[in-house]
Order: structure tokens, then C-alpha cells, then sequence
């Protein structure tokens, strides 16, 4: 059996232009890269006995570094599946994100970081992840908001299914706690980022609400 060539000038491009806005992906890396310092900053720990009691777990690092690339995945499934979801989900990222750095900039964290031992491929990969991110920009946790936000987005969606749920539900699940394994985070910095995410998704819909009879009222004076 022959694979069917697929013709590039059949496919309706057109409709992924709604894609493009997740090039917005980069600028928010950039903005991030400024916060990631504690220059003239008091820097606080909000560890508790429980982080303290969580083990180091180098193994922990493969799904804490595939995290982005999950989040982007999701997206475009999003995007696939209804637009509206793909809309609010981004949407949500991006506030929230621009909320985490105005935190940064004004109440910086950290968390105490282990010593990486052995010279396994796990281990590599732990050690490139301490090299590249500071140990601050802690609370709320990025990682820990949009794996709960993504996970959020499909409960509440027209197109969940037992699938789609356990596996975006499994997936966030294991990075949000890969992140504590990991010693990025502590337990205040996935609380706050569920909080954070509750909170910009209620202000998000009051606002979809609030255009949507804005518009049906337009609609009606122009109809009579």
C-alpha cells in the first residue's frame, strides 16, 4: 500500500492562522529570562516540613523538561477540536504568565537545590536543567499553572471524552508533581499557581459573558 501524497496547495491554510498567536510563546521566554535574577531583590523560601520530607527524584527531570512542548501540543489539540477552548486556553497562559512575572519582580523565591550525583542520562538531564534556570521565579510555578490550566481546559470542554481526560489529566498530574521531585518548586508554588489560574479563568468568563450580552443588546437596538 502506497502512502497518498498530500497536496500543501489543497490545505486550507487560512484557518491555522490562529496558530501564529503562539508565537507569543518566545516573548513571554524573553520576559521570563528578565525576571530570573535576584538583584537587589530579598529572596524568600516558602519550603514546609512536607517539601522537606519529598525526595530528590532525578527521574523526575524527562517529564519536567518535556513540559512546554506538552503545553504546546495540547493547544493545537485544542485548536482542533474548538477554537473557542484554544482561545481561552492561550489566553489564560498569557495573563497568568504576566501575572507570575510581576510577582518575580516584586516577591522573588527559591528552593534549595541538591547535589546531582552520577553520570547517568537522567542525571545529565537534571544537571542541564539546574545550569540553564536560576533557582528563582518560584512562586507561582509556570510549569504547575499551565499543566493545571490545560487540564482544566479539557474538563470543562464540549469534546472531553475518558481519553482525552485521563490522558491530559495523567500528563499535567505527573509534571506538576515532577516539579516538586525535581526540588523547582515547593508545595506553596502549585498551590498558588491553581489559585492563580482559578482566579484569571473566572475574570476571563465574567468578561465572555459580559461581551456576549453587550453584543446580543447591539444586536436587538439594530434589529428594531
Amino acid at each position: 500500500m502506497f502512502l497518498k501524497k498530500i497536496d500543501l496547495k489543497k490545505i486550507e491554510w487560512k484557518k491555522y492562522r490562529p496558530l501564529l498567536l503562539m508565537l507569543v510563546f518566545p516573548v513571554l521566554g524573553w520576559m521570563y529570562a528578565l525576571t530570573n535574577n535576584i538583584e537587589n531583590q530579598e529572596v524568600y523560601n516558602l519550603a514546609t516540613a512536607v517539601d522537606q520530607a519529598i525526595p530528590f527524584v532525578k527521574y523526575f527531570a524527562l517529564p519536567y523538561s518535556v513540559w512546554i512542548f506538552y503545553i504546546y501540543v495540547c493547544l493545537f489539540y485544542f485548536f482542533k477540536k474548538d477554537v473557542s477552548v484554544y482561545y481561552r486556553s492561550l489566553m489564560t497562559y498569557v495573563i497568568c504568565a504576566m501575572i507570575c512575572y510581576l510577582i518575580y519582580s516584586v516577591f522573588q523565591t527559591t528552593v534549595a537545590r541538591p547535589p546531582v550525583v552520577g553520570n547517568d542520562p537522567f542525571a545529565w538531564l537534571m544537571k542541564y536543567i539546574y545550569n540553564r534556570d536560576e533557582p528563582f521565579n518560584c512562586f507561582p510555578s509556570i510549569h504547575c499553572f499551565s499543566s493545571y490550566m490545560v487540564m482544566r481546559s479539557v474538563w470543562t470542554s464540549s469534546f472531553r471524552n475518558k481519553w482525552n481526560v485521563t490522558l491530559i489529566t495523567g500528563m499535567s498530574s505527573l509534571i506538576i508533581m515532577s516539579t516538586l521531585f525535581v526540588k523547582q518548586h515547593v508545595i506553596m508554588d502549585a498551590l498558588g499557581a491553581f489559585f492563580l489560574v482559578e482566579v484569571v479563568t473566572a475574570f476571563i468568563i465574567i468578561f465572555e459573558r459580559k461581551l456576549r450580552v453587550s453584543r446580543e443588546r447591539q444586536k436587538s437596538t439594530y434589529g428594531a
